[in-house]
């Protein structure tokens, strides 16, 4: 059965070196505090510098899908890593708040370059069948890395939040050197217009554009809950520090419910039916946070809303990828990634603004409706991937061939 295939080498090593990498991704929550404490910011300011942060993430994600393309999967991921490393070392050394304002732009830049790649890595290298189960794995190895990294930022963080900047960029240098010596050379594209290929214009494609609309709206509530459940459980009168555990459970969930990815009637569902099911889910578990009023239930909430991020990232990176023309996977994916810039730009400002505005309950109640919302819309514009055959679909990410697509042309 296509369910019990092992991945490839390359993909196994990869979700390897990402869980590594994930391990020291602890830091970006506490830039604003760092900002705010170390250098006598306000708020105001400590939040606009995060902000500039995320709006730089757009740019970094479009040239890293670009370079992916063009310079090869591995020397992309090694720039990214080794440019994250050297901006977060800067943060942690900034004397000044203006130096650390640039550190922190400069990290936006490098932050989001290897993840174009990493993802097209992953989908060029397994059959279209495994796709599903090869980035939902993805997902798995980044929760697994992000539960040990609550646990890190707890110990490192009451020392020094400026260790915490050091300790993620050694793990990004650790991740490159794993990728270094893992992964296979890359044999980029010659440069100079390749006429046996389309040109590769994502923004172009109705496809991908309706998917973007919705992955943008998915990655601006993801963020939106994420960055305001602290705040909003403090408003309850729980402890903020119980999100942790929130988070912890929804990364576990991630982790422990990977079969049901393989199970027949899930491969069965229809991209835009299994992603519809899966905001319903995420509404589910932010209904949850609206009516609970003990830990228990939040956790079972949490785990509701584990289940529903599960079946999202799977479905839709793997449809993404399927949407790529020849030579243009890395910029697809990087151009469907800009959705969490954008999320990341506009969250902290939204979501604290909504909360403070209309409180808890109607905060979560948004939320949820914009998940319901969401679910229509999967089902009326979420296009069905191209089929493809079993095995022509497996390109070759060093450049050497390239597979016969056969997509059906967007209707004039």
């Amino acid at each position: 059965m296509a369910h019990s295939e092992p991945l490839p080498r390359t993909v196994r090593l990869l979700l390897l070196a990402r869980v590594v990498n994930q391990l020291g991704a602890f830091s970006l929550p506490f830039l604003t505090a760092l900002i705010s404490t170390d250098h006598g910011a306000s708020l105001t300011t400590a939040g606009l510098v995060g902000a500039a942060f995320g709006l730089a993430t757009i740019p970094s994600r479009l040239a890293g899908g670009r370079l992916a393309d063009r310079l090869g999967r591995r020397t992309t991921i090694m720039l990214g890593l080794c440019g994250c490393a050297v901006a977060q070392l800067a943060i942690a050394a900034a004397t000044s708040l203006a130096g650390a304002a640039a550190a922190a732009v400069l990290l936006g830049l490098a932050f989001e370059l290897y993840e174009p790649p990493s993802q097209a890595l992953i989908g060029e290298s397994v059959p279209q069948r495994q796709r599903v189960r090869a980035f939902s794995l993805l997902s798995a190895a980044l929760a697994a890395g992000a539960a040990g990294a609550g646990l890190l930022a707890a110990l490192l963080g009451r020392w020094d939040l400026r260790w915490l900047f050091v300790a993620d960029a050694a793990t990004c240098l650790t991740c490159a050197l794993l990728i270094r010596l893992a992964l296979p050379h890359d044999r980029p594209a010659p440069p100079g217009p390749d006429r046996d290929r389309p040109a590769v214009r994502p923004l172009r494609d109705r496809a991908l554009l309706s998917i973007l609309a919705t992955g943008t709206l998915y990655a601006l509530l993801h963020q939106q809950t994420v960055m305001t459940l602290p705040l909003a459980l403090a408003r309850q009168g729980l402890p903020a520090a119980d999100a942790g555990l929130l988070f912890t459970a929804t990364a576990a969930t991630t982790v422990l419910a990977q079969p049901l990815v393989r199970l027949p009637w899930t491969n069965r569902l229809r991209t835009p039916v299994a992603l519809a099911l899966a905001h319903l889910l995420l509404a589910a578990g932010i209904t949850g946070y609206a009516l609970a009023h003990s830990l228990p239930a939040l956790l079972a909430s949490a785990v509701v809303w584990g289940l529903g991020d599960l079946l999202v990232i799977g479905r839709v990176y793997a449809l993404v990828t399927d949407l790529a023309p020849p030579g243009g996977t890395g910029r697809y994916l990087a151009a469907f990634g800009t959705s969490w810039g954008v999320a990341a730009t506009l969250a902290p400002l939204l979501g604290t603004q909504l909360l403070d505005r209309t409180g808890t309950t109607a905060l979560w109640s948004t939320t949820a409706a914009l998940f319901l919302l969401l679910a229509g819309l999967h089902l009326r514009v979420t296009p069905e991937p191209p089929r493809l055959g079993d095995d022509r679909d497996i390109r070759d990410v060093h450049g050497d061939t390239e597979p016969t697509r056969h997509r059906t042309p967007d209707p004039a």
